[in-house]
């Protein structure tokens, strides 16, 4: 069984790095997985480069015009959503050739077209779609939030400050519709709240739909000595830590305003935290944060060593997520097979993950009063060893390449020889 896994980059993302773990856990499991992308960073031998070069470069740029022009030349939202109007025609690779199914994941900003994942479905090779968010069931949006239009069909987008009912999401809505009309793409979801929202989508309502998780290895991120990593990276091995952070650690979209306002929230009432507690960050723009908290904060920079992740996870007591979209956070499962308990927003598939006071806590709403209350709750809980081993076990029995191999291989299998 031959598998070439596609996804615009290799490391970058989420999405890039859940495929990047599918794919060693496949061929960890006797499976031949390679992966297709637009940008390399790592010199893995199964990951494969499109050539670059100016046609690249002009297929994003492109597509950013065409988004721009039609959001009345509103740069605000330029990149929240993707057209796939533009893209590199991959069917006629060797790697494309030789492999008995295809496997999308994140393809957008350049990397594949309508067009061409037209041409995919037509080859005759069976075809799955893994959505790490939900921009496969909407019109142009990654993330519609309040927006239903989804339901029914797109038009009038909030995204692009449209409202005219056949703009541009309307259009590109209508392009998945008549490429999702064949049903010869089994889509798969990170979430059981994404596959919810897929099932309840006007695009995907009709389809094959069904929930995987995204793997995570667990001889890598697994409980460690917390003071030997607090040594390692010259933090304080006294007191105790919080840790935030994403790409850009000043993204509002991942809770920055109310990481700030729960830090207040924190000294203003429990002001003997000022001595005691630290944050660690990691992403850029940390410096945003530390200017606007009350507790001393460690930057760690955007971190791409797994081994230095590992580190940073362990020197945590808590890792806190008060994100306002996700679908299957790969941080909080990094974070919970280090055995440190998380705080989250209920948003997304964080309920999933968190079972709350079992092993974190998850929010009611998205307000900094109850992120700030959980915080507390876990620093200061008679149980917090037992939630270190229950967050353990829940990544053990839910999310090892094992327990995710497996189901992919299963579902694999039954396309292959239904497709016999």
């Amino acid at each position: 069984m031959k598998i070439l896994i596609i996804n615009t980059s290799e490391r970058t993302g989420g999405a890039a790095v859940a495929a990047g773990r599918l794919v060693s856990a496949l061929n960890n499991h006797g499976v031949k997985a390679k992966m297709l992308v637009r940008t390399k960073q790592t010199d893995r031998i199964s990951t494969i480069a499109l050539q670059g070069g100016w046609r690249a470069v002009a297929n994003f740029l492109w597509e950013r015009i065409v988004i721009w022009k039609n959001s009345g030349w509103n740069r605000q939202r330029l990149f929240s959503v993707d057209i796939a109007n533009t893209g590199t025609d991959i069917t006629r690779l060797p790697e494309f050739k030789e492999a008995d199914l295809i496997h999308l994941h994140w393809i957008n900003q350049g990397m594949l077209s309508l067009r061409t994942i037209r041409k995919i479905v037509k080859s005759g090779k069976p075809v799955v779609w893994t959505l790490h968010d939900m921009w496969p069931c909407t019109g142009i949006c990654h993330h519609a939030r309040s927006c239903e239009g989804y339901l029914t069909e797109c038009g009038s987008c909030p995204m692009i400050f449209s409202h005219k009912p056949h703009d541009l999401s309307w259009r590109i809505f209508r392009k998945k519709e008549q490429l999702y009309s064949c049903r010869a793409i089994h889509f798969v979801t990170c979430s059981r709240w994404l596959e919810g929202i897929a099932k309840r989508s006007a695009l995907l309502r009709n389809q094959q739909v069904i929930a995987i998780s995204n793997p995570l290895p667990i001889g890598l991120f697994r409980p460690m000595d917390k003071q030997e990593a607090r040594q390692r990276l010259q933090l304080p091995t006294d007191g105790q830590l919080l840790l935030f952070g994403s790409v850009k650690v000043t993204d509002k979209r991942k809770g920055f305003d109310h990481m700030i306002e729960a830090c207040r929230l924190l000294a203003e009432q429990h002001p003997e935290m000022k001595e005691r507690l630290s944050i660690i960050t990691m992403g850029t723009h940390a410096e945003a944060l530390a200017a606007q908290v009350p507790f001393q904060v460690h930057a760690m920079g955007y971190v791409t060593d797994e081994h230095r992740l590992v580190d940073i996870y362990n020197a945590a007591d808590l890792f806190v997520m008060p994100s306002l979209d996700e679908n299957l956070p790969n941080t909080i499962m990094e974070a919970m097979a280090c055995g440190t308990p998380c705080v989250g927003f209920n948003t997304g598939g964080i309920p999933e993950m968190i079972d709350h006071l079992k092993n974190g806590y998850v929010t009611h709403s998205h307000s900094a009063e109850e992120l700030a209350e959980g915080i507390c709750q876990l620093l200061r809980s008679p149980h917090y060893e037992e939630m270190r081993h229950e967050a353990v076990a829940k990544v053990n029995s839910s999310y090892t390449e094992e327990v995710v191999a497996r189901q992919y291989i299963a579902l694999y299998n039954k396309l292959l020889n239904s497709n016999d």
